[in-house]
């Protein structure tokens, strides 16, 4: 955490920040390690104070060592004035991208005479390359996911809902030591694979159908996420088709990614296959997202992403085809990019897989 303070410093000078306000929850956590529901971080070139209720006061003081854990007996903007007053501060920035306008007004009446400065993602820019811990971290959580997808095949079969996989999918991952779900689990058959984000239905899988299954857990706030499209049954040939073009792209994606290029760059390689193959528009997403204490993170791999990849970040790679009426597939891996390609985290089968 002493490094992470030290970083978001150095960008406070470059900029001219006297302080800096933290109220995004997820940034909360990555600079002081506290997990409770209520807290603010206030950092100074010198200082560095998380402010939560009398509720979370031992677990701060637990969880953020680099941290002077106040507690607040009125509002939490009594308190900062009154720190504002003893480091004779002239501005504080805030999170502008997470701070509503009503917010923004309270403060505007609450906070002392003094100068405040919208910024967005300054946090956000520090969080998009992961140390060793946090790569080591999603790398288990992505093993829980593909212990996950080996064990819901022999539970899937014709008859049983998509909830109840999901159900399913979600209990085991809990079972192997995940803190909770990643996001919402995707389970989506038939016509409804057509479905990007086809959150789990009371549809019943069916002999023929496509399936796709998206999910992922949370392990210490680190998220994991795969996606695999199976068939129930034996696949027609536009089945097999599909499927054939998305494992393409998707491989050739995994086998061009490296440091220095930007996400345009590598969605394109996956897109153009899929567009030669005769389906171009029904890929209607980014190649892929950068995964963390978020599940959707910068950096992006998509149409107009014009910032490189650098090593250390962990990103999903994950074309898909969607046909109204019939169906979709889609297949996704999360990576830690490198100087010369990348290192896969996800290690389930790609192929087409019949039960």
């Amino acid at each position: 955490m002493g490094k992470r303070l030290k970083n978001i410093r150095e960008r406070m000078a470059r900029e001219g920040y006297d302080s800096i306000l933290i109220t995004k929850k997820h940034n909360v956590y990555y600079l002081s390690g506290f997990t409770g529901t209520a807290g603010v971080l206030f950092i100074t070139m010198d200082d560095a104070y998380l402010i939560t209720d009398f509720r979370y006061i031992q677990q701060a003081k637990e969880q953020t060592l680099e941290f002077n854990v106040l507690k607040y007996e009125d509002t939490i903007w009594t308190t900062l004035n009154n720190l504002i007053r003893q480091n004779g501060l002239n501005n504080i920035a805030f999170e502008s991208n997470h701070v509503t306008y009503n917010q923004y007004e309270r403060m505007k009446r609450e906070i002392a005479e003094i100068q405040l400065i919208p910024t967005q993602d300054i946090v956000e820019d520090l969080r998009i390359k992961k140390d060793e811990e946090e790569i080591l971290t999603i790398e288990r959580a992505a093993r829980i996911a593909d212990e996950t997808f080996e064990h819901i095949l022999d539970i899937i079969k014709p008859g049983i809902s998509e909830r109840d996989i999901a159900c399913e999918l979600e209990y085991f991952m809990k079972q192997k030591g995940a803190e909770g779900i990643a996001f919402d689990t995707i389970v989506a058959s038939g016509i409804r694979s057509a479905l990007p984000h086809g959150v789990a239905d009371n549809k019943k899988i069916e002999k023929g159908d496509f399936v796709t299954l998206d999910f992922g857990c949370k392990l210490n706030r680190y998220c994991s996420d795969m996606t695999r499209t199976i068939v129930i049954g034996k696949p027609d040939e536009e089945q097999k088709k599909i499927y054939k073009t998305v494992f393409e792209a998707q491989k050739a994606a995994r086998e061009y990614v490296k440091s220095g290029l930007t996400g345009e760059e590598v969605d394109k390689v996956a897109r153009d296959i899929i567009n030669l193959g005769g389906y171009e528009g029904l890929f209607g997403h980014g190649l892929g997202h950068g995964v963390g204490v978020e599940i959707h993170e910068a950096p992006r791999l998509a149409p107009g992403f014009k910032r490189k990849l650098e090593e250390n970040m962990v990103v999903t790679i994950e074309p898909g085809i969607y046909i109204n009426g019939l169906g979709g597939v889609r297949i996704e891996d999360l990576v830690v990019i490198t100087e010369d390609g990348c290192r896969e985290l996800s290690n389930s089968s790609r192929e087409l897989i019949s039960v």
